[in-house]
């Protein structure tokens, strides 16, 4: 290809991702994202810092300056931000079979992690061994942060003034604990007046980002055609709703509306709408919940699901599988002890 076809090929893949078609082979794309599945050690940090380089840097998928602005958006968001900017990456190369892959091989290996350590758990009441070997990982994931925190703020912080809006919010959260909303209120007021009396402040330090190499395939500037609408909309809305309602009512209806299956999917059904800042701003409660109220584990088990969640691959707010798991496993119901008593008589011997 030569240097002057290049830009009309750059244009034709920034064209089909704004349809939505596909922009590289959704396999390949598969294979990325399992790969990605994989490392994704270390909460949101860590998470990100290995799209950062794998799709960003490495790959060349995304801009710097896309990749950032889908990243603080997702931030704004409830459920865990890494797991949403997967889908969102997915979704710009695959459209929406892209999205769907991406965000469920991002926390397939964290979910059968835990499935088996919290198995282990109530097998022999501790996860020791297996927590050690996680454990050991942790030098590694601390490094990984580390330069994620240090990559992202030398292409995103290009200003004092950035800089200095950086370590106020910092301050404010870690210092002074201010309510989470609120700094994200402030730093969107903040970065509103900077955008209008100081624009150059915004301007990206150059290029596409993530340093020198080839233009990404869905550039900075790539914007889809397809249009909002209120119909689409609320099509959208309904089937998210239906997906999230058909379980419950389906555990309901199995075990009765007083299970505790029934109970955990009402309850974290509910949490997931007020987890916006990430697993930390809602963990506190949770743990009270699960603790305090339902008496699903105890405080001691809390934290070492925690540490479970912590060592293992997938967003942190996954220790709810760990709680949920006790919890079922401790007061089951008579629903499921009864079922189980059935097929138990049903199946054939030896």
């Amino acid at each position: 290809m030569t240097a002057t076809d290049q830009p009309s090929s750059l244009r034709a893949r920034a064209d089909r991702a704004a349809r939505g078609e596909e922009v590289i082979p959704l396999r390949r794309a598969t294979r990325t994202w399992f790969a990605i599945s994989w490392q994704t050690f270390g909460g949101p940090a860590g998470q990100i810092a290995v799209m950062q380089r794998a799709l960003v840097e490495d790959k060349r998928w995304i801009g710097q300056q896309r990749f950032n602005h889908a990243l603080s958006y997702c931030m704004l968001l409830p459920g865990p931000e890494a797991q949403q900017l997967a889908i969102y990456t997915g979704w710009l190369l695959n459209g929406t079979r892209g999205g769907l892959i991406a965000g469920g091989l991002f926390v397939l290996p964290g979910v059968l992690a835990l499935l088996a350590l919290s198995a282990l758990y109530v097998a022999f009441g501790s996860t020791a061994a297996v927590t050690g070997v996680f454990a050991g990982l942790a030098p590694a994931v601390v490094a990984i942060v580390v330069q994620a925190v240090s990559r992202v703020a030398r292409r995103s912080l290009t200003h004092p003034l950035l800089i200095a809006l950086a370590a106020a919010s910092f301050a404010a959260l870690a210092l002074f604990s201010v309510p989470f909303p609120a700094v994200i209120a402030a730093a969107a007021l903040a970065g509103w007046l900077i955008g209008r009396f100081k624009p150059e402040t915004l301007k990206p330090s150059g290029g596409h980002g993530a340093g020198d190499g080839p233009a990404p395939l869905i550039p900075d500037d790539a914007l889809h055609h397809e249009q909002p609408s209120r119909r689409r909309t609320w099509r959208i809305l309904a089937l998210g709703l239906l997906l999230w309602a058909v379980p419950v009512v389906a555990v309901a209806a199995l075990t009765g509306a007083g299970s505790v299956f029934t109970t955990q999917g009402v309850f974290f059904s509910g949490t997931a709408l007020v987890t916006f800042g990430g697993a930390y701003a809602v963990l506190a409660y949770v743990a009270q919940q699960a603790v305090q109220t339902y008496g699903w584990l105890s405080p001691k088990e809390m934290v070492s699901g925690l540490a479970l969640a912590e060592t293992t691959p997938g967003p942190l707010i996954m220790v709810v599988q760990f709680v949920a798991f006790l919890g079922a496993y401790r007061d089951p119901g008579p629903s499921t002890r009864g079922l189980r008593l059935s097929s138990a008589r049903c199946s054939p011997p030896g």
